[in-house]
């Protein structure tokens, strides 16, 4: 359970600003502390030869680190386009937070301004023989820094941006938001019913976008200081508008506790991955969609994709969303997330667009067979309705009698899995 400000922090470190400026800031504080502490080396220390070349040095260091900081900034931006036309504009996000990348630029930038306020200092005197010496021996330092920055870099580089790397960091992002919600499935309230009590009064948005955070600790304290109970409608990827309401409450009606519930709702204008694991299963299955596109065709990267997809809906089944029941603020009732929301993200958008290919369709129907050894209720009813749905999506797309064949047997063995495992529940249940 993530509060607000700790959230909004964390979005705050990942911008690409923040850190370069930070980089920077210690760049040139490592400049000036040269002459804060030039009095206090002894003059037995002194490099008599290298301090005097260090003006050099930094001549060299500070047009080449510019040099180098431009040549990045373009192939950074050059991957943000590749990832936005080849991948999807979704994804452009985890390149940006990248902190690899960050790192690097704020390493060339912070360089680059040591090198300035060297330079300047020198020019104005600043530095006497002892803050010469420290000068050198930083910029000795730094120099080292800087080779196995570059060294890293260029590797990094062959990567940064591609299409089977930029896919690794949705299912990563994915992974974690789903992995954090399995912890949390009720973002630490408590479960809701299927229906709100009829005499509770609705809460909206104070502005309409898309919910990014919800902070269920600042709920729970409004609802305790007044008395009420809040039933969070509106889960993290649910859009805010005039009509739906983000929360219900339980209570007496008051109009500054509703301001303050709807204050706890983080509204904006694109969805994020943190608190919203359908987020990263609907980019990945945008990805597959574009990939399965006439202009691209490129089924090999959809099925690339049905796979992570498999993987990562296996991994939330076998823990359980529903099993760990956390009640840290009791006054909160907020809905899981159903399994079936989560198959319909990754694999109702594959289906469409790759009904007449047939290596598509028997790996979906291969997809559904792997994710029925492991559903439980809930999961196998989404599993046999998108079995029988891509099904018949094939059989209306293919133009091959085989094909559909092929597609109908997969079908008919994720259906039997289904049955056998429906099979055996019952008899335990009988016994």
């Amino acid at each position: 359970m993530m509060s607000r400000t700790v959230w909004l922090m964390r979005l705050l470190t990942r911008k690409l600003w923040v850190r370069v400026s930070t980089m920077a800031l210690i760049g040139v504080a490592t400049a000036i502390a040269g002459v804060v502490l030039a009095p206090y080396v002894p003059d037995a220390l002194t490099i008599q030869v290298g301090a005097q070349a260090i003006d050099g040095i930094l001549n060299v260091l500070a047009s080449s680190m510019l040099a180098v900081t431009v040549f990045s900034m373009s192939t950074m931006v050059a991957a943000f386009g590749a990832a936005t036309n080849n991948v999807t504009p979704r994804a452009t996000r985890l390149l940006m937070e990248d902190q690899t990348s960050q790192n690097v630029l704020g390493t060339f930038i912070g360089s680059f301004l040591f090198s300035l306020v060297g330079i300047i200092a020198l020019s104005t005197g600043l530095y006497g023989t002892q803050g010469r010496a420290i000068l050198l021996v930083v910029t000795i330092a730094l120099i080292a820094l800087i080779a196995v920055t570059i060294l890293r870099w260029i590797d990094y580089l062959a990567r940064f941006g591609r299409l089977g790397e930029t896919i690794d960091r949705v299912e990563t992002a994915a992974r974690k938001a789903m992995e954090s919600r399995l912890a949390a499935p009720h973002l630490g309230g408590v479960p809701s019913g299927e229906t709100a009590p009829p005499d509770t009064w609705p809460v909206f948005a104070a502005t309409i976008g898309y919910v990014q955070h919800v902070d269920i600790a600042a709920l729970q304290h409004i609802a305790s200081e007044r008395d009420l109970t809040v039933i969070v409608n509106a889960l993290p990827g649910a859009f805010a508008d005039p009509v739906r309401p983000v929360a219900r409450v339980a209570g007496r009606h008051d109009e500054d506790g509703a301001s303050e519930i709807a204050a706890a709702f983080s509204v904006g204008k694109e969805r994020t991955y943190d608190q919203d694991p359908r987020f990263g299963l609907c980019v990945l299955a945008e990805i597959a969609s574009r990939a399965l596109s006439p202009a691209v065709n490129d089924p090999g990267t959809a099925i690339d994709v049905i796979g992570r997809g498999v993987r990562l809906l296996v991994n939330w089944e076998r823990h359980d969303a529903d099993g760990a029941q956390e009640a840290e603020c009791p006054r909160v009732q907020v809905p899981a997330i159903a399994v079936g929301d989560l198959i319909d993200d990754m694999f109702a958008p594959i289906a469409r667009d790759g009904a007449s290919m047939v290596e598509v369709q028997l790996r979906l129907q291969k997809a559904y067979a792997a994710l029925a050894q492991v559903a439980g209720p809930a999961m196998a009813t989404a599993v046999r309705r998108h079995s029988k749905l891509a099904l018949s999506r094939a059989i209306s797309a293919l133009a091959s009698d085989h094909e559909r064949h092929l597609v109908r047997e997969a079908a008919a063995d994720v259906s039997a899995i289904l049955d056998r495992r429906s099979a055996g529940t019952s008899r335990v249940r009988r016994a």
